[in-house]
């Protein structure tokens, strides 16, 4: 009897052995083909990827993201997916792949490009800056981020360019609404545009007809101190400006520009002079 029990006893432990062993192999053989199907997927994403099928591309490279959640391969097939659908222009479907992948992958060293690329997908949906800022505000708040959070990278030195730009254009709608008010004289809604491309885009070409018309404002409206701070601010940073001129005449109605004199004799004695240099 206590033979039995024994031989009992060896059989249920060789057939739990048995089975383990089964199950190890079994879950080795699908991790191997979870392994390979993920390789096969990225590769074949990246050979329609080539050929041009963005669509289907990009639904390889989710797939290896799926297949293999935890591998290295699947925030690059993410980033990848986002790529695809930005080289042809799809840049709504691109930028859902870069949310969900700063979403999912905060600390991913590829993040800048993410960012980046997120900013230029907005930036180059910028159509008529007057009727829709939505995609202006969206690009500029990330190409903030990638020049705050990643300086030095060749990322945030094109931010920095396309910032200026953007800077410009956000500006120009400014004064497009200022000049609007101003031909319709309500003087007071014109007055607080101009002051704001004073404050906020005081870089862009638009500054020094912001600060004349400021003057020409202050002047209309009696405040005398401060179409004459204006006028100064407009004299101390841009002399040589049209824009000073025309408010210097505001202030002082008698000016007359300055005629220069040409002493023509003087100057064809150093054209002579430059002849027969080469002579």
């Amino acid at each position: 009897m206590k033979i039995c029990n024994f031989l009992l006893i060896q059989i249920i432990i060789f057939g739990l052995i048995s089975c383990s062993e089964k199950q190890e192999k079994v879950s080795l053989i699908k991790e191997d083909n979870l392994e390979m199907q993920m390789i096969e997927a990225y590769n074949e994403g990246l050979k329609e990827f080539n050929r041009g099928d963005i669509f289907f591309a990009a639904k390889k490279f989710n797939e290896v993201e799926l297949l293999y959640p935890q591998s290295i391969w699947a925030p690059r097939s993410n980033l990848m997916a986002a790529y695809s659908y930005y080289t042809q222009l799809y840049f709504t479907y691109a930028i859902v792949e870069l949310e969900r992948f700063l979403d999912k992958y905060k600390n991913h060293p590829n993040t800048d490009y993410a960012y980046y690329l997120l900013a230029i997908c907005h930036y180059n949906q910028i159509t008529d800056e007057k009727k829709d800022l939505g995609q202006i505000v969206k690009a500029k708040e990330y190409f903030t981020l990638l020049i705050n959070e990643y300086p030095g990278t060749d990322f945030a030195e094109d931010a920095n360019f396309k910032l200026e730009l953007i800077e410009e254009i956000l500006a120009s709608k400014e004064l497009y609404l200022a000049n609007y008010y101003l031909e319709r004289e309500k003087w007071i809604p014109a007055m607080n545009r101009y002051k704001k491309i004073v404050n906020e885009y005081d870089t862009t070409i638009f500054i020094e007809e912001a600060l004349y018309r400021l003057v020409e404002l202050n002047y209309k409206l009696g405040l005398m101190d401060e179409a004459k701070k204006y006028t100064a601010l407009l004299g101390y940073n841009y002399q040589s400006s049209d824009w000073y001129e025309r408010s210097y005449k505001i202030l002082n109605t008698n000016y007359e520009k300055p005629q220069i004199k040409k002493d023509l004799n003087k100057q064809k004695s150093l054209l002579k002079k430059f002849k027969q240099l080469f002579q």
